[in-house]
């Protein structure tokens, strides 16, 4: 006896099946195929069928059909997907009709706006925040205040002050520019504290409160329109937008719309909580639909997309 009290059991009356009874959830004719040129039509044939290669494929067909079919196709975006140099990708996305609206936190619309003006933005924190210098450019908080002021809506009103502010060399690199030359709709979701210009001398949280508040409401009013075979993308958000776009939901379905029937997904690096919970599974419960999980670097994963959406339609 083991001097545990106890003998390892004994397996010789374990029974078995034969494996082709068994079966399996991966099978050859699923494998990935090597790539054999064609381009990204090519490229995107060889992935496997199995987990996100499928889930990849099948985000590009929901955005697809959702254009195909005049649905709406939200994109939130946050920070890191305007400081990885994507607003270009974004901005033909827009004119191609791969993108409808455009929801963003605050950090997004300042790296946006600072693009416009100055044609670089993201400072070095770590260099700056020992003397108190971090979040103080000039011309950020005083011009992104200056263009609340008297006016309803966040993302309009930088559209509109950056058409005469903007820099001519680097406005055709600035989403907030190019979706407001195209009457495309841009939401901007902050909390007061979160952002540089909050701390500017000239910011009136009044302004700010109410020009986000706008926003929400018009938020809601773009999510009403995902119903029945429209597309919400969450791109780089981890907290404010997932929390932004359940709500909306909510008040959508409050105020008589279905909202069933659509597609969601989150594009990041890391998948979090709340963009796993509040994008890609609460909002399809009982109300159909599917919700999707991509992770990878956003200046790899948009670009592959794109270019799948534009090569979908070649």
């Amino acid at each position: 006896m083991s001097r545990y009290g106890r003998e390892p059991i004994d397996l010789s009356g374990l029974g078995t099946i034969p494996i082709r009874e068994r079966g399996g959830k991966v099978r050859t004719e699923d494998f990935a195929k090597p790539y054999a040129g064609g381009g990204m039509a090519g490229w995107l044939d060889s992935l496997p069928h199995i987990l996100a290669a499928d889930s990849f494929r099948a985000v590009a067909r929901a955005i697809t059909a959702a254009r195909d079919r005049k649905r709406m196709i939200l994109w939130g975006l946050g920070g890191h997907v305007i400081k990885c140099g994507l607003a270009p990708v974004l901005i033909d996305l827009m004119r191609r009709g791969y993108a409808t609206a455009f929801a963003l936190n605050g950090a997004a619309a300042i790296h946006d706006f600072e693009i416009a003006i100055a044609g670089q933005t993201s400072e070095d924190v770590e260099a700056v925040l020992p003397d108190g210098r971090f979040g103080t450019a000039e011309e950020t908080g005083r011009e992104m205040n200056a263009a609340l002021q008297g006016v309803d809506g966040f993302g309009e009103a930088l559209g509109r002050h950056l058409e005469k502010i903007a820099d001519p060399k680097y406005a055709g690199a600035s989403l907030l520019c190019q979706a407001y030359r195209n009457a495309t709709p841009v939401t901007v979701h902050v909390a007061i504290g979160t952002d540089t210009p909050h701390t500017h001398p000239s910011a009136q949280g009044d302004a700010i409160g109410r020009a986000s508040h706008h926003d929400f409401r018009l938020l809601c009013a773009l999510a009403k329109e995902i119903d029945s075979g429209g597309v919400y993308l969450n791109v780089g958000s981890a907290v404010l937008l997932p929390e932004v776009f359940l709500k909306a939901v909510s008040v959508v379905r409050n105020l008589g719309h279905p909202l069933a029937n659509f597609s969601t997904a989150n594009f990041d690096f890391l998948q979090h909580y709340r963009p796993r919970v509040n994008v890609v599974e609460r909002p399809h419960a009982r109300a159909g639909g599917h919700g999707y999980s991509i992770t990878g670097h956003h200046e790899i994963m948009i670009p592959l997309l794109a270019a799948a959406l534009i090569e979908s339609k070649a």
